[in-house]
Formats: C-alpha cells, sequence, structure tokens
C-alpha cells in the first residue's frame, strides 16, 4: 500500500522527518521507492535536468504526464505527487479541474502540486472538494522565475515575510495537506512550520521544517550546469559515468569489448553450405 496524506500528518505530529525526493523515469523511481522515501515528486524541474531547458516554463502537460506515468509504474510503496505546469492551473476553474484531474486519472498519481499562496487559495480549495490532494509550494516559486528576478532568498523584509505566513495560512485553510517552502529564511521557514498543521518540505529553508525534498539530479552529482547552494551531492555520478564510457570506448577501440562471455557461438561446420 502506498502512503497516504494519513501518515504524512502522523509523521509531522510524531516529529518524524519527512523525505521527498524527485524522480522523472521508471527506473529512478523503482530505486527511490525501494530505498524507502515516502514521497516522490515528479517535478516540472525535469525541464532543465532532463529535457535541457533553462527554466521550468517550457514544460507541458504531455511532457509531464509522460513522466508521472513511469515514475508511477516504477514504484509501489511511495505518495507519487505530480508537479503542475505552468499555465495548467491559471487560465480557469474547468481547465484547472481537467489538468489536476488528467494527473489522477491518466497519470495514475495521488496528488498534485501548484505554486502560490493567497492568490491560488481558492482554486486549491476547488480542486481539493473535488476529491484531488493538493501540496502547495510557496517562497521561490520557479514558474514566477522572472517576476522574482532569479533565484533569490524569498521572505527576507518583514512585509514579504508576512506575505510568506499568509500564503501558507491561506493553502492549509484551502485544504492542501503540505506545502513546499522553497528558498525561505530558516528563522522563518520554523515559524510558518510551528504555525501550520499541516507539514512543511523545506528545499534551502533551514532544518526547522518538517521535511525535506531534494532534485535527485542534484544529490547525486548528475546535473553538472551549476549546482544549487542548497544541495549537497551525496555522491558524483557524472564523474563515474563519464569514467564507465571512457572505458567502454577504450576496450571497443581495442578489441577487448565484447570478449566470449558476451556472446554465442555455433559449430561453425554449419556455415559450409553458406
Amino acid at each position: 500500500m502506498r502512503v497516504t496524506i494519513a501518515k504524512i500528518q502522523e509523521m509531522k505530529q510524531n516529529g518524524e522527518k519527512i523525505v521527498m525526493l524527485t524522480a522523472y523515469d521508471y527506473s529512478t523511481a523503482k530505486i527511490v521507492d525501494e530505498a524507502g522515501v515516502p514521497l516522490i515528486l515528479v517535478g516540472d524541474t525535469l525541464g532543465m535536468v532532463v529535457l535541457g531547458y533553462e527554466t521550468t516554463l517550457r514544460v507541458t502537460m504531455e511532457d509531464m504526464l509522460h513522466h508521472t506515468k513511469a515514475v508511477v509504474r516504477g514504484s509501489s510503496q511511495a505518495m507519487v505527487i505530480g508537479d503542475m505546469p505552468f499555465l495548467t492551473y491559471q487560465l480557469g476553474e474547468s481547465e484547472t479541474l481537467r489538468n489536476a484531474g488528467r494527473f489522477m486519472q491518466e497519470a495514475g498519481c495521488q496528488a498534485v502540486k501548484l505554486e502560490g499562496g493567497v492568490t491560488v487559495a481558492p482554486t486549491v480549495k476547488r480542486i481539493v472538494d473535488s476529491g484531488i490532494p493538493i501540496m502547495g509550494h510557496i517562497g521561490l516559486t520557479p514558474q514566477s522565475i522572472y517576476q522574482l528576478s532569479g533565484h533569490r532568498v524569498q521572505g527576507k523584509t518583514p512585509d514579504t515575510a508576512k506575505r510568506l505566513l499568509d500564503d501558507a495560512l491561506a493553502l492549509e485553510q484551502a485544504g492542501a495537506f503540505a506545502v513546499v517552502l522553497e528558498l525561505v529564511p530558516a528563522p522563518l521557514a520554523k515559524l510558518i512550520t510551528s504555525r501550520l498543521k499541516i507539514p512543511t518540505i523545506g528545499i534551502g529553508a533551514g532544518p526547522y521544517c518538517d521535511g525535506q525534498v531534494q532534485v535527485i539530479h542534484d544529490m547525486l552529482g548528475l546535473f553538472t550546469d551549476f549546482v544549487p547552494k542548497h544541495s549537497k551531492q551525496y555522491a558524483k555520478l557524472a564523474v563515474d559515468i563519464k569514467s564507465a564510457v571512457a572505458g567502454y570506448i577504450g576496450e571497443v577501440k581495442s578489441g577487448t569489448f565484447p570478449g566470449p562471455e558476451h556472446g554465442s557461438t555455433i559449430d561453425e561446420s554449419l556455415l559450409k553450405g553458406l
């Protein structure tokens, strides 16, 4: 049985830290799921780390459904959360509900995530009232990256800090089951976490959130275009992969691969008639 909202809520109440990682394909999802990660986010960050875009803004609904389906097929224990891409929940209630519903019905995930606070709270309530679990996302919201003038810490002034607290409370009131806090000062994230009954999941928001999320390509050292300050590399797989590929190239050129153990043979007398 997959992790449920009740289980996530219980983890917050018990002070048990909640772990979330991104995944974008079957094989990675299978590994992450078997490792015991309770929440897998199919983030629109796939636009950068998988598809090579500069931002998340070019990711489409079809992109997200394609990758979410693969992650769902590769997992059996984790709750899979689909990330609603840019302009899939801002163009009207009916369109928003249709897109959120596609994540559940077509992709098979168990929840969806969207960005924004007070301004999207009515949308969140409408989706939740329709039976679709919602995870919120405030602080640095990548789909608003140009409006926010880049990847900058949010909530550093009294006004912006109050706005973030209001955003978090509005999402909780609207029925969100959790909220991501991205690039929020640790003391503010601590205050928000203490005020909410629902879990907070931090990324670049310090140690006081109820849980943490990382982009798997960052923490595995796979994405080398840049390394975010808030990320820790638990491996450097890009280096290992380059070494493995170089070894493969060398063995193919030298004729040492493939060896007899990598193929099959027959009695060459069978070829005489040819």
